[in-house]
């Protein structure tokens, strides 16, 4: 099991940029697949980006929405995966969630997919 804690979020100005962080608990956090999500009021809670390994290459994968302005990516070393956000919009208000789940590769983007979560942190871009 894994227990997940995010932290990062705040409000800032549309074209700020935010980085938050997933810190992860557990030896194994290398062989685990990270992900973030995001749930903005009144809304199911969507996919942003995936980040994976198949030996030593990195893959990752983000939902159009996030494609050029956020790039996900993990410190084995620190156990801690993070979402760099540039260029934040209005429509990026939401609470962000980290997820894990077992396993080295793939590009998994629902939320069923994931078995654990993270309590999520608030990002609110005022325009």
């Amino acid at each position: 099991q894994v227990q997940l804690v995010e932290s990062g979020g705040g409000l800032v100005q549309a074209g700020d940029s935010l980085r938050l962080s997933c810190a992860a608990s557990g030896r194994t956090f290398s062989s685990y697949v990270m992900g973030w999500f995001r749930q903005a009021p009144g809304k199911e809670r969507e996919f942003v980006a995936t980040i994976s390994r198949s030996g030593v290459i990195l893959y990752t994968y983000y939902a159009d929405s996030a494609k050029g302005r956020f790039t996900i990516s993990r410190d084995n070393a620190k156990n801690t995966v993070y979402l760099q956000m540039n260029s934040l919009k209005p429509e990026d208000t939401a609470v962000y969630y980290c997820a894990a789940r077992p396993g080295d590769y793939g590009l998994f983007s629902t939320v069923s997919e994931y078995h654990y979560w993270g309590q999520g942190t608030q990002v609110a871009v005022s325009s």
